[in-house]
């Protein structure tokens, strides 16, 4: 069952993680006010909860309960009102995380192996959510109640299952599957391996109780985050879902990053921020409608469809303020969608993912991969992501970042693309062999081990040296020491006096360089590869430094030599190129938001600090750029180029396969479209 066929771009998730000590449940819904609230929002589709994280289900059920204040069948209700004006309805349970069931089966929930509880809520008297073991009868429990809402609904619009995850966890049904299949609880990676074990059953279980009825059922696993790599698990997804809320804790490159993994997945994938000012569970929380006018166009720009997570009222009574706000979106996003559909992205560079090289990586990504994701994106390169599953030789250029150590299989594929006129440009222990005793690749320089004195210092040759530094600049972390023999040097490296002890220290931070290069070399360019010595990607995204991107820019564009898209546009602003070949057109993409950082720690009365109280990055004006000058290099004559979706015919110039256009202004987005000659 295609997700196209089935959702639109302007999805709702609608949370109702509700307490049993609240009373009054539903008791304000009335369908015609519902329907009207997400008429006016341009909403198609919208995610409802059949169970919550409290456990509670939200229709009459045989196999888990009611919610203790609800006296009627809230979800019948909204299902049959939303299916009444042509809403998509995909239904939600929660998976991994149950309150009611942990409190009726203690047992059922993850414990650590010292004892103490796993997960969100880690002692009996925390406020907060109870993480289950997939080992339990939980999952036989889960399963049933799958079973039991494809039944109730088997019109609905697919299945998510949310907070799909594991722990370590020793509790009683943990410590019998690892007798049973031969692991020690006592070792920490048998610990683990029990723990992504339970995953994978999970994965089976579930799925097939969610297609029991429909093998076509859709159904999503959320988890938080696309783990990288894993094509062993996507077959038990018919769609990604990005969750991705930029004031949440994700950020606002974080989306772009992930999107660009997943567009070489061959698989639908939808976008999903919160209409909250900070993340989940926001009562009264409400961003800036232009935060959600831009986070919505880089859903469209990026390749994705779009969701909004909002959390309903007990009494089940949309906010009139939230559905105006995301009307503003939505009212625009449904302008945009024929620009937006099938639509697939022209990409120069590729990232290697290191996230997928790692056996131990988790969460939302590496350090590496998010700062090569945002030097690219400030340096508007046309980049994906990818494993070393998918095929290199698709682009011109590979990067890998800081962490990519190569082994016999990565090698000889390495050896491949770059036989075939393929480049590979590396960055810290990347290239290093698994023994690191040298490289897998020869980059033309002697290698000589990991430095032993940290921060060092580099002077690159002047031709990547940053336009407004001449002197050396510091390194913060751990670099490798290589001597530039066959390859060309890209800088020298000045060594610091020696390390900060107690015993020697310098001033306030860190000892100054020596006046005179060390010997060794910053970096090495040999043919089509090169070198950095250092984890330039893990610097610029713990650092920041402009020096770091404007000396990686430099580098990258040397390596890339003629680029498919060029402009002026600031750092700060994002593009894509996208191809819709039904339609025989491309599609520019343009992004901009002017983002601040406010909030951040405070003192209260007394001395207190609150520690909820956090900077957060918003979006408030939609600032004009001027005068925007783009070319870009397109395998097909050009008849046309117009502004959509205004449909103004612009002025352009070609020449060779190069497009030259000049938008006078703009602002958040716009989409430039290069019509195919016939």
């Amino acid at each position: 069952m295609s997700l196209s066929k089935r959702r639109g771009f302007r999805q709702i998730h609608l949370d109702f993680h509700t307490s049993p000590q609240i009373p009054k449940i539903g008791k304000r819904f009335q369908a015609k006010a519902w329907q009207e609230t997400l008429k006016r929002a341009a909403v198609d589709s919208i995610t409802l909860f059949a169970k919550c994280h409290h456990g509670w289900s939200y229709h009459p059920t045989k196999v888990g309960k009611i919610h203790p204040h609800l006296d009627f069948d809230l979800l019948r209700r909204q299902y049959e009102a939303c299916k009444e004006i042509g809403l998509q309805v995909p239904l939600y349970l929660s998976a991994g995380v149950d309150n009611l069931a942990s409190y009726e089966h203690p047992e059922w929930r993850e414990l650590g192996s010292e004892g103490k509880y796993l997960g969100w809520s880690t002692r009996p008297i925390d406020a907060g959510f109870h993480t289950m073991d997939f080992h339990s009868p939980y999952l036989n429990y889960l399963c049933d109640q799958i079973h039991e809402v494809i039944s109730l609904f088997p019109d609905c619009d697919g299945i998510f299952l949310d907070i799909i995850s594991q722990s370590p966890c020793c509790g009683r049904w943990s410590l019998e599957y690892m007798e049973k299949v031969g692991l020690d609880p006592e070792k920490e990676e048998d610990r683990k391996k029990s723990a992504e074990e339970a995953v994978l059953i999970y994965y089976q279980k579930t799925t097939s109780a969610c297609r029991a009825n429909s093998p076509a059922m859709p159904v999503f696993h959320n988890g938080g985050h696309i783990p990288r790599g894993r094509h062993d698990l996507y077959s038990f997804f018919s769609h990604l879902e990005l969750e991705s809320l930029p004031t949440g804790g994700w950020g606002y490159d974080h989306f772009p990053e992930a999107a660009k993994y997943c567009t070489q997945l061959s698989m639908e994938f939808v976008g999903q921020t919160g209409k909250f000012h900070t993340t989940w569970g926001e009562f009264g929380g409400f961003k800036h409608p232009n935060a959600l006018r831009y986070e919505c166009s880089a859903m469209l720009a990026f390749g994705a469809k779009c969701n909004i997570g909002d959390q309903l009222h007990p009494e089940a009574e949309l906010d009139s303020s939230t559905y105006e706000i995301i009307g503003e979106a939505y009212r625009e996003v449904a302008t945009k969608e024929a620009w937006c559909e099938n639509a697939s992205p022209i990409y120069d560079l590729a990232i290697l993912s290191s996230e997928s090289e790692l056996p131990d990586s988790h969460g939302r990504g590496t350090e590496s991969d998010t700062g090569a994701t945002r030097v690219l994106l400030e340096g508007h390169f046309l980049f994906g992501l990818i494993d070393r599953g998918m095929d290199f030789k698709k682009y011109k250029g590979l990067v890998l970042p800081d962490e990519i150590i190569v082994d016999d299989v990565l090698r000889v594929k390495l050896e491949d693309y770059i036989a075939e006129g393929g480049k590979v440009f590396m960055t810290g222990l990347s290239g290093l062999k698994p023994d690191r005793s040298g490289f897998a690749l020869p980059i033309g320089a002697d290698f000589q081990g990991e430095s032993e004195l940290s921060p060092a210092y580099i002077l690159p040759i002047a031709s990547l040296q940053p336009s407004f530094v001449k002197s050396p600049l510091v390194i913060y972390l751990p670099s490798q020491r290589v001597i530039a023999r066959e390859g060309k040097s890209l800088g020298q490296v000045f060594d610091p006096y020696f390390n900060r002890t107690y015993q020697h220290f310098c001033s306030h931070q860190h000892t100054p360089p020596r006046p005179d290069p060390s010997g060794f070399d910053a970096g090495v360019e040999f043919g089509p590869i090169t070198y950095w010595a250092f984890p330039f990607f893990s610097l610029y995204r713990g650092w920041g430094a402009v020096a770091y991107q404007e000396i990686l820019h430099r580098s990258l564009k040397r390596f890339l030599g003629t680029p498919t898209l060029e402009t002026n546009l600031p750092s700060t602003a994002r593009v894509s190129l996208m191809r819709q070949e039904l339609h025989h057109r491309t599609v520019l993409h343009l992004l901009y938001a002017s983002k601040l950082n406010r909030g951040g720690e405070m003192m209260l009365q007394g001395g207190n600090l609150s520690k909820r109280a956090k900077s957060i990055e918003v979006i408030e004006e939609l600032l004009p750029l001027r005068d925007s000058r783009v070319k870009v290099h397109l395998p097909h004559p050009v008849q046309r180029v117009s502004l959509e979706p205004s449909g103004i015919e612009m002025t352009f110039q070609q020449n060779n396969g190069w497009v030259e256009i000049e938008i006078p202004e703009w602002s958040c987005h716009q989409m430039v479209v290069f019509h195919d000659r016939e």
